[in-house]
């Protein structure tokens, strides 16, 4: 009974849909303030339905209803509760429902957070996301219903889950990176709103940049939980493949950090009005395009676990649609707006610029790479691979080179500078960030020497020139550094924290590609090996059985000069529906390092093969994603960003 109610829900959820979509655009066209006014309650009451409708199949998880297809297809009775929650969207439909979910709670967040806007033009960027949200629903009830029912044969147990799915990164990564996909379509509403009625001024620029920043530290946070769940889960030690469901998550980040940019150049100078549209636009169809290579079955990945291509074509036909559109109706009118403010080359609208340039570029570069494929197969070229050698030669300089701007950017103001001043300022960090790097790069015994001490340089330069310009700018008030400190306006530890962040894991990238240690060893129980400065020795070997897999656990003590490290305990495991075997590596996380230890296959004369890696400063490439977040939350407090002043239409 439960199904059949949520799937009705789900039903009248799309016919408020319709009768929202109906008010927005004639209440819109006619000015009518009684269409208008139904269009929050609606939004609120469609959101209510949509919830219902996924509450009903989470309790279908939860009770084992294996009448459900879907259900059947997705969990087991020995699963544990909490995977069987997050078996919810382990599937290609409940995913989809999690998506439409995901839009619905960010349209509920408009209406609830725009009492400073026209209702006009509120009802008109819901209007815009409601559309969205239609070709979603429809796309779950014609191709994608999680609540067909299998009566009267079903399984008595079900199948299973996914056992690379059977993770806690399960339970966190998809509902964040969602919230980060779907969060670009409020900036996107908002920027076709403004292309219809031809406003686009600072209030329009103040008024998105706090959704899209929102957004922007959603996908920032689920793609560092990607990588993390894929460095620890797929035994192999990667923090990032260049997967192409990793660049399906990469490529609306790259164009949402430059939206980010654009946008408060519009809000401050007026500037990029047409650049800030179009990367608003870009940034969502990027996040569409993202949806359909994961969901439509074309691309191989040991990410795209929920792929079927018989609904590739519908979501090919919405993405054309809604790109299609949109970039026409950019075409059409963006030739309104121009910029305002005048600027020269050494100016913080010039970093702006080529701050977005470089990041515009990267985009295209991960595009070609990930789709050129695809192309050339479709064409009749043959079977073209495009791997990490390809994206790291083009995106390193790329990274180095927006690292070099940030060094320069705290300390050029807006409209016009004088170069040689900015480098006076900096030519201490200069000085002490080449010091310390040179230092940095002599410890490693000269092993990439001259890469590490020159990226690091740059980097430590652009980090040394935040906390500079902080403590210059705290000192300014002469109230005391710390009272001075707090003075500061928070939209701007904000951006320097985030910047920071970015630059905390370009060093841990750095580190771990030049100078991680791999062995692959065969051994048996009392070998000893020694990697880096560290002996492993295997001490013992053992099976145990857990509630749904078989565990062969191999125990490994870890000593530095004589003196015991950690104990690691990786696994093979069987699980018991399916009968698949994964890898459970065992990890010594540490600031500095990780010892990172893997279990491969196992030898007739009982020895197995392992896998050993000394990662350098591998956490740190997390960390500066933790930091960019911390940086997003210190914005969002800022007081501007919670005027209820209310804008004038």
């Amino acid at each position: 009974m439960i199904p059949e109610i949520a799937h009705f829900a789900l039903i009248f959820s799309l016919v408020l849909g319709f009768a929202l979509l109906f008010c927005s655009g004639f209440g819109v066209y006619r000015a009518s303030e009684k269409c208008l006014l139904w269009v929050k309650p609606l939004v609120i009451t469609q959101g209510f339905c949509l919830l219902c409708s996924f509450l009903g199949l989470v309790a279908a998880f939860v009770c084992n209803d294996f009448t459900v297809k879907y259900v059947s297809e997705h969990s087991n009775t020995l699963l544990p509760v909490w995977f069987r929650i997050a078996a919810v969207w382990g599937g290609h439909e409940g995913s989809i429902l999690l998506w439409a979910l995901v839009l619905s709670g960010w349209m509920c967040a408009v209406s609830l957070c725009s009492a400073s806007l026209p209702e006009a033009t509120v009802s008109l960027v819901l209007g815009v996301m409601q559309a969205i949200l239609i070709g979603f629903l429809l796309f779950i009830l014609l191709t994608s219903n999680p609540f067909v029912r299998m009566l009267p044969h079903f399984p008595m147990d079900g199948s299973d889950l996914n056992p690379l799915l059977q993770d806690i990164g399960l339970i966190l990564h998809p509902p964040i990176l969602y919230m980060g996909y779907v969060g670009f379509s409020v900036v996107f509403a908002f920027a076709i709103a403004g292309l219809i009625t031809g406003k686009l001024d600072s209030a329009w620029a103040k008024w998105s940049r706090p959704w899209t920043i929102t957004a922007w530290a959603f996908l920032s946070v689920g793609i560092a939980l990607g990588s993390w769940w894929a460095y620890y889960e797929l035994g192999w030690g990667g923090w990032w493949f260049w997967d192409p469901v990793e660049n399906a998550s990469f490529m609306p980040w790259l164009a949402g950090s430059a939206l980010l940019h654009s946008l408060a150049a519009t809000e401050k100078r007026g500037v990029f009005k047409a650049w800030t549209i179009f990367l608003a636009i870009l940034a969502f169809s990027l996040s569409l395009l993202g949806t359909f290579l994961v969901r439509s079955g074309i691309l191989t990945s040991v990410h795209a676990f929920a792929t079927d291509p018989t609904r590739g074509t519908f979501i090919l036909i919405f993405l054309f649609v809604v790109i299609g559109v949109s970039f026409s109706l950019f075409a059409w009118r963006a030739p309104l707006f121009k910029s305002e403010g005048q600027y020269t080359f050494f100016s913080r609208e010039s970093m702006i610029f080529f701050n977005n340039l470089a990041l515009m570029v990267s985009v295209c570069v991960v595009f070609l790479g990930t789709l050129f494929p695809l192309i050339a197969e479709l064409v009749g070229i043959g079977k073209i691979s495009v791997g990490p050698p390809y994206f790291n030669f083009l995106i390193v300089p790329i990274a180095l080179f927006l690292a070099c701007l940030l060094t320069f950017a705290p300390f050029v103001k807006w409209k016009q500078n004088d170069m040689r001043v900015v480098v006076k300022k900096l030519a201490v960090q200069f000085g002490v960030g080449g010091v310390a790097a040179l230092i940095i790069g002599f410890s490693w015994y000269g092993q990439d020497f001259f890469k590490t001490s020159f990226v690091l340089w740059i980097v430590i330069v652009a980090i040394l020139a935040a906390f500079y310009d902080i403590t210059q700018k705290a000192r300014a008030f002469n109230e005391g550094w710390l009272r001075g400190f707090m003075r500061l306006n928070r939209s701007y530890i904000g951006m320097q924290w985030a910047h920071i962040g970015f630059l905390v894991s370009v060093i841990g990238v750095a580190m771990t590609s030049f100078h991680s240690v791999e062995k692959n060893m065969k051994m048996a129980v009392n070998d000893r090996v020694e990697i880096a400065d560290y002996e492993i020795i295997f001490d013992t070997f053992g099976e145990t059985n857990e509630k749904n897999y078989l565990a062969r656990r191999g125990v490994f003590s870890i000593y530095q000069n004589q003196s015991f490290v950690a104990r690691l305990a990786p696994e093979k495991r069987v699980y018991t529906v399916q009968k698949n075997v994964m890898t459970e590596a065992s990890i010594d996380a540490g600031f500095l390092r990780d010892i990172y230890i893997a279990l491969g296959d196992r030898f007739p004369d009982g020895s197995w093969s392992v896998r050993l890696q000394v990662k350098p400063y591998m956490r740190w490439v997390w960390l500066g994603a933790i930091f960019m977040a911390i940086g997003v939350i210190f914005v969002l407090s800022d007081s501007r960003y919670r005027s209820r002043r209310r804008i004038k239409s």
